[in-house]
């Protein structure tokens, strides 16, 4: 069994275990490790508010069976067993399980998820910034029943915005910090009926560069470009856009902020200087897998855009939101390719820790969280150490199910590895290709969300407040409470 120097360190210099010499085994590694997590939790003590800044980290679809998987798969790329091992998210102090049910829905989407966390109000499946009198497609009651955005609030307050996603900035997470629609799929006006048109609707991407709160959206890094170029216009890099409005809203927008930038590449990316505004968006829909996207390396990590964004954000001396989503775990899992749900969590865990060393504990409140979880499971007594992505073994061998055959540690409920007919024997060789669909009970063309809890992990002024199993719009109530909106 692997240990780590530090760990071992502190467990030679860890003077409290005397008061347990009697015990048979007050000698036990695990034992003292124990001791010495009980005295630093005893250091903890909480910071009150208010906070200046607020970083809202929100793994989409990021389980608590993802974070287990990724922790042993972070751990073994080290060399360890892995089950051992923290990821920097695990470091935060406070921790709470959110309930993410919708209105409507038993199991959720994460359209009303996010506008859970970010508007403080619970409300139905695929729609935005509007509560739960609003049925999905239809404008007309959709002005008197929308809801204010902690964003939305604190751009009103004098705040510097930030939203940093790898998925489109219009997708569903990022969209309900600032827009207000009553279906999620409204990314661009060619997916609007001329009827609700009449009724006063306007797409997401017109929302977000129309931003009529504060000072407007101080950093946007994300993909999604298409959603914001005529279908008769090419981008950069040769893709067409899907607006039917002719409206060129990246022209639209440096316009109407003269003085920011606009990349949409890699190299624009690493030229930014901390400007005070800018957009970057790095592909024309989603952004790279992680696995994929340092292959070719053509667009920044999200702990790249989260360090970038950090820097221009703090120019604002009387703070800032930010919210950072890592929206391709959520892919991954719907695609049933656990390899790049797990290389993206860790990326995601990355941008974390850079928030973490930049940031001070005593002014800034870090959440992090999921909107939702998956049908992703770790199953059949793995010894300890396994290849979390590989067969499931024991004693060197495979084990198997009642009829002989082997099986993986992680599996789906649901997806596209579904099984038509009589399961076939997988072998080692076959589940480590990093494109392998995880077997799953049931088959679809997407796996599905699933409706368990999610994890809290939070640290600085107001992060005390996050304790036991809460309603994820509770999210919202402690960001308020920190940053005192009205």
């Amino acid at each position: 069994m692997k240990r780590s120097g530090l760990v071992l360190s502190v467990i030679a210099g860890c003077a409290s275990l005397s008061a347990y010499a009697q015990l048979p085994q007050q000698s036990d590694q695990w034992f003292k490790e124990g001791q010495i997590a009980l005295e630093q939790a005893k250091k903890v003590k909480p910071i009150n508010g208010p906070a200046k800044n607020v970083i809202l980290f929100v793994g989409d679809g990021m389980s608590v069976g993802t974070i287990t998987a990724a922790r042993i798969y972070a751990g073994q790329q080290q060399g360890l067993d892995g089950e051992e091992f923290k990821l920097s998210m695990e470091s935060l102090p406070h921790t709470a399980l959110a309930k993410t049910y919708n209105t409507d829905m038993q199991t959720p989407d994460s359209a009303g998820t996010a506008t859970a966390m970010v508007s403080g109000v619970k409300t139905s499946s695929g729609v935005l910034g509007v509560n739960e009198k609003v049925k999905r497609g239809f404008c007309n009651n959709v002005e008197e029943n929308k809801v204010k955005s902690a964003f939305q609030s604190a751009a009103d307050n004098g705040l510097s915005v930030g939203l940093v996603t790898t998925t489109r900035i219009t997708h569903a997470t990022p969209a309900a910090a600032y827009a207000h629609s009553p279906d999620r799929d409204w990314e661009n006006d060619s997916a609007i009926s001329s009827y609700n048109k009449s009724n006063g609707c306007t797409d997401i991407a017109y929302q977000l560069v129309n931003f009529e709160h504060g000072d407007g959206v101080q950093v946007v890094f994300a993909g999604g470009r298409r959603e914001f170029l005529p279908a008769d216009v090419q981008d950069e890099q040769g893709f067409s856009g899907q607006r039917g409005d002719g409206k060129n809203l990246i022209e639209e927008w440096q316009q109407r902020y003269p003085n920011a930038s606009y990349v949409f590449d890699r190299d624009g990316f690493d030229k930014l200087d901390n400007k005070s505004r800018v957009m970057g968006l790095f592909n024309p829909s989603h952004m790279e897998y992680e696995l994929d996207r340092t292959q070719e390396n053509k667009e920044p990590s999200i702990a790249e855009m989260t360090e970038k964004a950090l820097s221009i954000l703090e120019n604002n001396k009387k703070g800032y939101v930010l919210m950072v989503e890592g929206g391709r775990i959520d892919h991954a899992h719907h695609a049933g390719n656990a390899a790049r749900a797990l290389e993206d969590t860790l990326a995601f865990d990355k941008a974390i820790q850079i928030a973490l060393e930049k940031t001070n504990p005593k002014d800034t409140l870090v959440i992090v969280t999921a909107d939702h979880a998956h049908s992703f499971v770790a199953n059949g007594y793995a010894e300890r150490g396994n290849d979390i992505l590989g067969l499931s073994m024991s004693g060197g061998q495979p084990n198997k199910d009642a009829s002989g055959k082997s099986y993986t540690t992680l599996i789906y409920g649901n997806g596209p590895g579904g099984i038509e007919g009589e399961r076939p024997n997988v072998t080692a060789e076959q589940v480590v290709d990093p494109d392998y669909m995880q077997q799953a009970l049931i088959k679809l063309s997407s796996e599905t969300h699933s409706g368990e809890d999610v994890a809290i992990f939070a640290r600085g002024p107001q992060a005390w407040l996050f304790q036991g199993v809460v309603e994820q719009n509770y999210i919202y109530h402690v960001i308020a409470d920190a940053l005192k909106l009205k």
